[in-house]
């Protein structure tokens, strides 16, 4: 089994306790700030571009050239409002046209009326045959037919007519205009964008893991990428139900509710998606915890597996690091939630705890007396309860300090010398 301690950090090795306070080198200097409670949440932050909910392309209805164009980009329109006109003399003669075949059906159908009428008299009365009678009724319906085309063609006549004024299906803002005066207007092909002024929205992707814990409803906070301050507010309103084939991310369409002024279309924002929010537990700074790493290799399926545990430091007495096995709960940033081994109020060592161990000796910063006996009574008592191999350990100890203080002084005298 390998274990690997995650997280880099400086300062010397700590020793453990030494005997009465007399061994063991000088304690770590740590810095301890007390455990608190607070309100985190756990967020997916995803980027998208701020548009309009609905954004519709206006498309001419028939094809010539543009004579003229009434709007630009950034325009207020109305529905209904005259965007750009294109060449109509064609379409005025066809309307023309339609309206002299339309008196001409009319003519025709209003003669052959009266022809049915007559003989419908001089058939009842015997006065005709059958198949004149049959004639007549033929010219009739053909005369009513004609009537009823000319008059459809008329009607289409005057609607391309209509059309060749391009008009704004909504009320909105043009986002895009595609065309110049001269250009040919081609039936199918968007001439404006309007963007209709019913709110803005913004489209994410996720990946399969965070697309699957988004619900819609949820709440999300938006900043722009460049200057990271909150700047709209909305809701998750749409869900896409799969994943997209190419990319395997998911789309979530979120809604802005309330947006400053700085909100523009085009803009793109970073949007944080609250999936849970936990209030009053335990919270404290990622750089105060240490993550371990072990690796090892399952038995059954021989592949290598990784193995992670989480601790933290706490001061004993502003003198002594007790080591905390940790379980951890949601992060937001570098803050994480701990549900079990922290509680508010303890000491929490968040510098200089990177070399510690359980128990080793800490100075705390601010703190005068940490680490040593406060007084010649408490030195004596250490000293009584020593065991006579601990007591043997610290002469010799002595010794090796002072032999090589005198080999020290005897070079600085050689040299002076």
């Amino acid at each position: 089994m390998f274990s690997v301690a995650c997280g880099g950090g400086n300062g010397n090795q700590a020793s453990g306790p030494g005997f009465g306070g007399f061994g063991g080198g000088q304690p770590a200097s740590v810095e301890v700030t007390a455990v608190q409670a607070g309100t985190i949440s756990e967020q997916v932050r995803a980027y998208g571009t701020i548009r309009a909910q609905d954004v519709v392309s206006v498309t001419p209805q028939v094809s010539n050239r543009i004579t003229r164009i009434l709007v630009d980009l950034g325009d207020n329109v109305t529905r209904g409002q005259v965007m750009a006109e294109i060449y109509d003399a064609s379409f005025r003669d066809a309307v023309e046209q339609a309206q002299a075949q339309i008196r001409q059906a009319r003519a025709t159908f209003e003669r052959d009326s009266t022809q049915l009428a007559r003989n419908t008299e001089l058939f009842e009365r015997d006065l005709i045959s059958r198949s004149e009678f049959d004639d007549v009724r033929t010219s009739y319906l053909n005369s009513l037919a004609q009537y009823e085309s000319a008059r459809a063609a008329l009607t289409q006549s005057r609607e391309n007519l209509e059309n060749t004024r391009i008009t704004s299906p909504v009320d909105g803002v043009v986002l895009n205009r595609m065309i110049a005066e001269g250009d040919v207007a081609t039936t199918g092909q968007p001439v404006f964008e309007v963007a209709n002024l019913v709110g803005f929205e913004t489209r994410v992707f996720l990946p399969l893991r965070d697309w699957e814990a988004v619900q819609v409803g949820q709440a999300v906070s938006m900043a722009l990428s460049s200057r990271g301050s909150e700047i709209a507010t909305g809701i998750v309103s749409r869900k896409s139900p799969q994943l997209n084939a190419n990319t395997g991310l998911g789309e979530i369409v979120i809604s802005l509710t309330e947006a400053a002024s700085s909100v523009f279309q085009g803009a793109l924002v970073q949007a944080q998606i609250n999936l849970q929010t936990r209030e009053n537990v335990v919270i404290i700074p990622r750089s105060a915890m240490i993550e371990r790493v072990d690796t090892y290799i399952e038995p059954e399926t021989g592949t290598i597996e990784l193995e992670r545990s989480y601790t933290a430091f706490v001061s004993q007495g502003d003198t002594t690091a007790v080591q905390r096995q940790l379980v951890l709960g949601i992060e937001q940033g570098d803050r994480i939630e701990v549900i079990e081994g922290l509680q508010p109020g303890d000491g929490l060592i968040i510098t200089g705890h990177r070399n510690l161990e359980d128990g080793s000796r800490i100075r705390v910063a601010g703190s005068e007396r940490a680490g040593n006996p406060s007084s010649d009574g408490e030195r004596a008592e250490q000293l009584r309860n020593l065991t006579p191999e601990q007591i043997e350990q610290m002469r010799q100890e002595r010794q090796q300090q002072g032999g090589g203080q005198g080999r020290g002084q005897g070079r600085q005298a050689s040299g002076s010398n």
